[in-house]
């Protein structure tokens, strides 16, 4: 077991501190950049009650965010007017050498919430951050550059999340996520999740949405204040301030188990959408998803579709790609009304891809031109070849797929698989999500030869908080159904922590032993290494 500890009132004690300071040092701090009058009479009481956070990070810029409100859960109390906001870069904590500071406006369109793009910044270095908004001061956030291109830094460290559904606990991990000395946290998917209020935690059911009853949401508004509950959670506002984030997300950012523009296959009667309607959906989701994230481009009003997959570049050390599997993936294969099928599904869905062909080419061209000693897919779902007990399905086979993973568009999968052996890529390492679950996997063309190569490791974070139902039959099964799985882990909740150099690649599981109360400890559960020039993960 790992000693470290954290503690979980640090963050929510140092936001009071910041917020007490406030009133006493606005008058003397981003003096450079105040507000004029007529831009702050929207702002009759503290606005910055989502937190702050950064992303995107580049060499020389990154991306600063944060959403003024006055009521959380409606846009419109902060009125109809834009917000002209101030912000500062600094080399120091304390502000004592700011390198950066300028204005920039909260817009009432995308619900006052600013995106600062900073340039001129230097490279591979920490800076802090702020905004100010009429006398009041935001929390400060800490944020890293990027190495400079032909750069070799020493090593990278970064943390990888997903699946945080608020009615299912609490976030300690977030917590102690922002006491590690992380360069990036890389979030993949699963923000948020869409579902009606239930549950039983105190403080955790979801704000119901304009239209109950559906178990989703609809609405620009709706999607607006479920982003604001989460976003009001001190664990999640802690790790936004503590390191750059680059997130793309997954499928309860919109809806369960969409596929483009098709709706969810187990929807009926008043939940189905075609999908002229559920476009209309989907592009709220996306807006709101943009604006309450540190994403670079602006979406489209109203528009269906934002392009979500990008990179960032560690120098020579790290390529890392981000997928998005959701928005241009074709609808799951067999017209099942579930999840599960037999495997043979999948495998005879040639013409199926999670990731549509610009975005397959694109893929193909960051992993050939890359010189990264590591290169990096991350991306939201299961790549192994899975084989799930039979009775998650209660079909009469002696196990099943689920066709909503890569199992589901196998060919697409294989051939993929195929080009980082003919292509020669460098240490290919996939980061995947969605299961709620660990998993330390070997990746292989063939699953089916005991014997194939492997060529690719697969690390799959666990869930924030969503609960994992099944991981005694899964366990069980491990061996006969999934033998290139190295490690399994269904009963814990938490994140994976990656310390990366030259020669290895070291995944840390950190954990915490329960959701249901706002302070956990954090431990590291499991140890693995990939070495360089060795694909494979093995116990570390």
């Amino acid at each position: 077991m790992d000693h470290d500890r954290s503690s979980p009132d640090r963050a929510p004690s140092r936001r009071t501190v910041l917020r007490s300071a406030a009133a006493v040092s606005a008058a003397a701090t981003l003096t450079a950049v105040d507000v004029r009058p007529a831009h702050a009479r929207a702002v009759h009481r503290y606005p910055f009650a989502l937190g702050v956070a950064s992303g995107d990070p580049l060499p020389r810029a990154v991306v600063l965010w944060t959403r003024l409100v006055q009521d959380p859960f409606s846009a419109a109390s902060m009125g109809d007017a834009d917000v002209e906001v101030g912000w500062e870069v600094a080399r120091d904590r304390s502000f004592r050498t700011v390198v950066r500071r300028g204005t920039a406006l909260a817009r009432r369109r995308y619900a006052h919430s600013v995106h600062v793009d900073v340039n001129g910044l230097s490279p591979a270095t920490d800076y802090w951050y702020r905004f100010r908004a009429a006398p009041y001061l935001s929390p400060a956030g800490r944020t890293r550059t990027t190495p400079v291109a032909g750069a070799s830094p020493a090593r990278v460290r970064f943390a990888v999340a997903s699946c945080q559904n608020f009615q299912h606990g609490y976030w300690p991990a977030y917590t102690a996520m922002a006491a590690e000395d992380l360069d990036l946290v890389v979030h993949l998917g699963d923000y948020l999740y869409e579902s009606d209020p239930g549950g039983a935690l105190p403080g955790r059911r979801h704000r119901a949405p304009q239209v109950p009853g559906l178990n989703q949401l609809r609405t620009l508004t709706d999607y607006r204040a479920r982003h604001a509950q989460y976003k009001l959670d001190p664990a999640l506002q802690a790790a936004h301030a503590a390191a750059p984030w680059m997130a793309v997300w997954d499928d309860h950012e919109v809806e369960n188990n969409y596929a483009a523009l098709v709706d969810d296959v187990a929807d009926t009667g008043a939940r189905l959408q075609p999908p002229a309607v559920f476009a209309t959906q989907r592009a709220a989701a996306y807006q709101a998803y943009w604006e309450h994230l540190p994403l670079r481009p602006r979406p489209v009003l109203g528009t269906p579709a934002y392009r979500v997959y990008r990179g960032a570049d560690f120098g020579t050390l790290l390529r890392l790609t981000l997928l998005d599997t959701r928005q241009y993936r074709t609808e799951q294969p067999g017209g099942l009304p579930g999840d599960y099928a037999a495997e043979a599904v999948g495998r005879a869905n040639t013409a199926g891809s999670l990731t549509g062909a610009a975005q397959e080419a694109w893929l193909r061209d960051r992993l050939v031109t890359s010189g990264a000693r590591w290169n990096v897919v991350a991306q939201q779902t299961m790549m192994m070849r899975t084989r799930w007990p039979a009775s998650f399905a209660g079909l009469a086979l002696p196990y099943v797929s689920s066709v909503d993973q890569w199992d589901g568009y196998a060919p697409q999968r294989t051939r993929i698989l195929q080009r980082l052996v003919t292509d020669r890529i460098a240490n290919p390492v996939v980061l995947s999500a969605d299961v709620h679950s660990t998993w330390f996997n070997d990746l292989v063309v063939d699953p089916d030869d005991p014997y194939a190569p492997v060529v690719a490791t697969e690390l799959v974070a666990p869930a924030i908080s969503s609960h994992f139902v099944g991981e005694a039959e899964v366990r069980a099964s491990l061996a006969t159904l999934n033998p290139w799985t190295r490690y399994f882990d269904g009963s814990r909740r938490g994140y994976l922590l990656m310390d990366v150099d030259r020669d290895r690649w070291q995944v840390r599981a950190r954990t915490v032993d329960s959701v249901t109360t706002r302070s956990s400890p954090v431990r590291t559960t499991a140890t693995y290494v990939v070495a360089a020039g060795r694909p494979g993960v093995v116990h570390g």
